[in-house]
């Protein structure tokens, strides 16, 4: 399953995949399971599942200075430690060093990345939301950005298929804005949480419904339940949550039709103009600097929005001097992300005989009610909330000036219950939001690096208002005290959901992918992960990229039986 070294007889394969993470791993698994023989080329290191989770199964006490990174580890995350983002002692393996991945900012973009095999899948939310028909339409109703090539019903089947087999825990609500998926059982709301879901619902007519998480309720294909540690971003050796690592990498295995090839850093692509097709895929091996060049029929690129816009830009040729499939000039531009970082707390009275068991991964979810039917406000497009209760414990008692028994009586007894909600608002696309390539700068492999030039717009400023008032109005009518709001703008990247940099569209003059995630002047690549996103709703997008992974590669195996590619 895993190589380093290859003999020439090797180096030919009938698809090669450019990275392991969500959207690779359902790319490898769909076209393995159709017959292909697939290379998956992995830029870092090999990480099996449960074998290289070397911090899960660790006790607090077990971390050193409370789990916080070392001074003098932290000059390597300097941008990433700015975020306020969960990079502790107990997760840095996962994160990469910011001096040994360097990138220029015009505008301050927060990346964080991982690699490894498994990508961010080892890390990331877990919500799983389907985008709706109203998403799909989104670009062509108010004119923002180009119209989506497909609609609703074109990948319903796909959201289908990746949930049973990912296994996605929730709940149905009936919901235009919100499809329902195939759900396993969900996990429950804690009593302050149903109060809030009471009250929302009778004040204002809005829904507050169970987390649509990608981790186990109940056991699934030889995988185990969620056991609510909340340690998930450690790595699950119980395979409860989904990661390419646990699910689709070794279905993709068990075929016989798998090579990973960790340590794999893609220079670029090899674009032959007598076929008008790519015919290679150059590496540099991150270990001895050697390069390859590896063939195949297709070639899938779920390298991240970002670094697949990056290997396009530095594919140059006769026919693509600006970069591999950039007729239209739109790769690397219209970068999305998420805007974060704004809602509200409030401490609640009257559930004191009552505490929460575990701990749950994820709290509650409150779909978009803004521009939806007949509401109308001055901006376009919305938001919705992700949130979550609990009660303080022992922790607060570090604070508390006591000693002997009443420090004892302190710690032992439960303190007040607290509820928040945290909006994930829509951004728009924009042309001139773009990241493109510094050639004179490069990074220790010798290839260009990435300058960042994306900044929230004035759609998003006036979006943020009613986020903030929002979340503090809903808290203060279910009764909680002390409601306290927050606005901490920050820069885009921080919801690592980086998305748009080569995206899907009707008119080859103002998009790079059609309807099929193909690049439309280069028919044998596709590309399935953030990049081809043509809008970003204002859901979490993980779902999506694994449905149009299995989509596109299902399409692109049909292809290659028939010999049409």
């Amino acid at each position: 399953m895993y190589i380093n070294g290859l003999a020439k007889d090797d180096l030919t394969y009938d698809a090669i995949v450019v990275g392991s993470g969500i959207s690779g791993g359902w790319s490898a698994k769909e076209l393995t399971e159709n017959g292909l023989n697939t290379l998956v080329l992995e830029r870092g290191r090999n990480v099996e599942h449960i074998k290289d989770y070397p911090t899960s199964m660790l006790d607090p006490w077990e971390l050193p200075a409370n789990d916080d990174i070392p001074h003098p580890d932290r000059q390597h995350y300097e941008k990433q430690l700015r975020t306020g983002y969960t990079i502790k002692e107990s997760t840095k393996h996962w994160w990469v060093k910011d001096t040994d991945q360097p990138y220029e900012e015009i505008e301050r973009f927060d990346w964080i990345r991982g690699y490894h095999v498994g990508g961010r899948s080892i890390m990331w939310g877990r919500f799983s939301l389907r985008l709706s028909q109203m998403d799909f339409e989104a670009n062509a109703v108010d004119g923002y950005g180009v119209d989506w090539p497909i609609r609703y019903e074109d990948i319903e089947p796909w959201y289908t298929h990746v949930e049973k087999f990912a296994g996605i825990s929730g709940k149905s609500e009936g919901l235009s804005q919100l499809p329902d998926s195939h759900f396993l059982p969900p996990m429950e709301l804690s009593c302050v949480e149903l109060e809030l879901q009471k009250s929302m619902k009778q004040k204002f007519g809005r829904v507050l419904t169970n987390p649509r998480m990608a981790n186990l309720t109940q056991p699934l294909n030889g995988r185990g339940q969620c056991m609510t540690r909340n340690l998930c971003m450690r790595g699950c050796p119980l395979g409860a949550y989904f990661s390419s690592n646990a699910v689709t990498l070794p279905a993709a295995a068990a075929t016989g039709r798998l090579t990973i090839r960790p340590h794999s850093i893609v220079h670029s692509l090899e674009y032959n103009e007598s076929t008008g097709k790519v015919s290679g895929v150059h590496i540099i091996d991150e270990l001895t600097g050697e390069m390859k060049t590896f063939h195949s029929k297709i070639v899938f690129l779920n390298a991240s929005a970002i670094a697949s816009a990056m290997i396009l830009l530095n594919s140059r040729s006769n026919r693509f001097p600006n970069g591999l499939g950039n007729d239209s000039d739109q790769v690397g531009r219209n970068v999305m992300d998420h805007h974060l970082q704004i809602g509200a707390n409030g401490t609640i009275e009257g559930f004191e005989d009552q505490y929460d068991w575990g701990r749950r991964p994820q709290g509650f979810y409150i779909p978009r009610y803004r521009n939806v039917g007949k509401d109308k406000r001055e901006y376009v497009r919305g938001f919705g909330y992700q949130g979550g209760s609990g009660r303080q414990g022992w922790h607060r008692a570090i604070a508390e000036a006591a000693i002997g028994s009443d420090l004892k009586q302190i710690a032992a007894t439960p303190g007040p219950w607290s509820v928040g909600m945290m909006a994930f608002g829509e951004m728009l696309p924009h042309e001139d939001n773009r990241i493109f390539l510094n050639f004179e700068k490069l990074d220790k492999w010798g290839l260009p690096t990435a300058v960042f030039d994306v900044k929230f717009r004035d759609n998003e400023y006036k979006m943020r208002v009613d986020m903030m008032n929002d979340a503090a109005e809903m808290i203060e009518a279910m009764g909680a005290k002390n409601v306290s709001m927050y606005d901490n703008k920050g820069a885009p990247g921080l919801g690592i959901h980086e998305m748009g940099t080569a995206r899907m569209g009707r008119d080859p003059k103002t998009s790079v992918l059609n309807k099929w995630n193909q690049i439309h002047n280069v028919p044998n690549v596709f590309i399935t992960d953030g990049a081809c996103m043509t809008s970003s709703a204002c859901q979490n997008p993980s779902l999506t990229y694994m449905a149009l992974s299995a989509r596109a590669a299902n399409y692109a195996a049909d292809l290659v039986k028939k010999g049409d590619i």
